[in-house]
């Protein structure tokens, strides 16, 4: 009996230690388990830095697109013999733009602590370093999003601001001033000004608001725009010796109409990426507000166009139309989250009344603005701006004011003052004989449509 009652417990004992030594890999694989989501409990957090990156990134190829936008608006509304001109100025423009931007532009448009001129000017010739090659998730979490997503969305922006030049002075202006008139823009004029609000400089310490740049960038174009037209001159014809205006139709308002929605579409991202951040549910539900406002001023801008020059011409003008929708994007770009729809509908109405009475009073003033960005991006500009404290209680008129007229005259005198040195130094206008043979066989030596007859 004591035989047994050993054997037994010899059993037992064996499959208690079984028991046990077949538990031990379990045990440890918990305690594995704990020291891993104890771990990740201490990690960062680094959704928000992917989703705003993210942001960044979609927002910056949708406002890279609208330069395709530009170069087809622009196609579309110039004579059929500078067509090609226009392509040409377009890609170059983005170009230089871009290296502009980077050699000079970014730094001192962000300039962090290091202002050179407290508040006004940051450094120059700082080069831009984007995050090493495989980051990891602990270093990516120290900032909101990625420098490269920062840089790239920024850089569309600066591209923009050229891109308004371009159109205004079409069908005159000789093609390697122009560019030299585009290096000063993105790599200084553009950075200075923009970073007194975006770069936390003094326009935004008074309290000026401009969400997505209705003044800073659409104005600032503007401004540089008018400043080329009065220095450059009309084009021959446009205006006779009696004060009439001579129309000049467009080349292709087929081009035309593609690039407007392709502008519409690519300020989606102008004015959804300016959220600047895609990290929370409360983000993501800005972005789409941003979206479904931005929506509604181009269509509205649209459909006010189309009524008003109904009622003024007795017929409907396309070109007006195209504008006004551009014109009501551009008036919502300073404020496209606070208002409501309505207030949207009526801030982008208001942009497309500005393009109809205003594109007759530039000629009555013999102001030759070829595709009208004048009117949309000086003036909507300006008065999408003055719109913001109607919807946003932090902002205030005389912040508004105090702003556009900084921008604004800073803009307008240093790019008059390039212009002019432009002109006396290399000349900025092609000759008589080259305007008349059109720009594109005397600045390029080709045609965009060869196998047709001139325009």
């Amino acid at each position: 009996m004591r035989e047994e009652k050993d054997k037994d417990m010899t059993l037992k004992k064996t499959i208690g230690i079984a028991a046990t030594l077949a538990l031990l890999p379990g045990l440890g694989l918990a305690q594995e388990a704990a020291e891993a989501a104890e771990a990740a409990a201490a990690a960062p957090d680094i959704t928000p830095y992917i989703f705003t990156t993210l942001l960044f990134l979609i927002g910056g190829f949708l406002v890279f697109w609208m330069a395709a936008g530009f170069a087809m608006l622009e196609a579309g509304l110039v004579r059929s013999k500078n067509v090609t001109m226009q392509l040409t100025k377009n890609i170059a423009l983005f170009s230089i733009a871009a290296i502009m931007y980077w050699l000079i532009g970014f730094n001192l448009m962000y300039p962090g602590d290091g202002w050179w001129i407290d508040g006004v000017m940051g450094p120059w010739f700082s080069v831009t370093s984007l995050e090493p090659v495989g980051l990891g998730a602990a270093d990516a979490a120290l900032d909101y999003a990625s420098a490269g997503s920062d840089f790239f969305f920024q850089l569309m922006f600066c591209a923009t601001a050229a891109s308004i030049v371009s159109g205004t002075l079409a069908e005159r202006i000789k093609l390697w001033p122009f560019l030299i008139f585009v290096v000063v823009l993105t790599g200084v004029l553009y950075p200075i000004e923009a970073s007194w609000q975006w770069g936390g400089g003094w326009l935004s310490e008074a309290g000026f608001n401009d969400f997505a740049g209705s003044t800073l960038v659409h104005a600032a174009g503007g401004f540089a725009a008018l400043a080329g037209a009065l220095i450059l001159g009309p084009r021959i014809g446009k205006y006779a010796k009696d004060g009439k205006v001579v129309p000049i139709p467009g080349s292709n308002l087929a081009l035309a109409t593609l690039g407007t929605f392709i502008l519409w579409l690519g300020w989606f991202g102008f004015n959804g990426g300016s959220q600047l951040a895609m990290g929370t549910v409360g983000d993501v539900t800005d972005v789409s507000r941003i979206f479904a406002n931005t929506n509604m001023a181009a269509a509205a801008g649209a459909v006010t166009a189309l009524i008003l020059t109904q009622v003024m011409f007795k017929k409907p003008d396309l070109t007006m139309t195209l504008n006004g929708a551009l014109a009501g994007l551009v008036s919502i770009t300073a404020e496209p989250l606070a208002p409501t729809l309505f207030g949207a509908l009526w801030i982008g109405a208001i942009g497309g009344v500005i393009v109809v009475l205003t594109v007759p009073l530039l000629d009555r003033l013999r102001i030759d603005d070829v595709v009208g960005a004048i009117p949309v991006h000086l003036i909507a500009g300006i008065w999408g701006t003055l719109a913001v404290p109607f919807y946003n209680a932090e902002a205030s008129f005389g912040a508004q004011i105090l702003g556009i007229v900084a921008i604004g005259g800073f803009v307008f005198v240093a790019s008059a003052v390039v212009w002019l040195i432009l002109k006396v130094t290399m000349g900025i206008r092609v000759g008589e004989e080259e305007e008349i043979t059109g720009l594109d066989m005397a600045e390029l030596g080709m045609e965009a449509y060869p196998e047709f007859s001139k325009g």
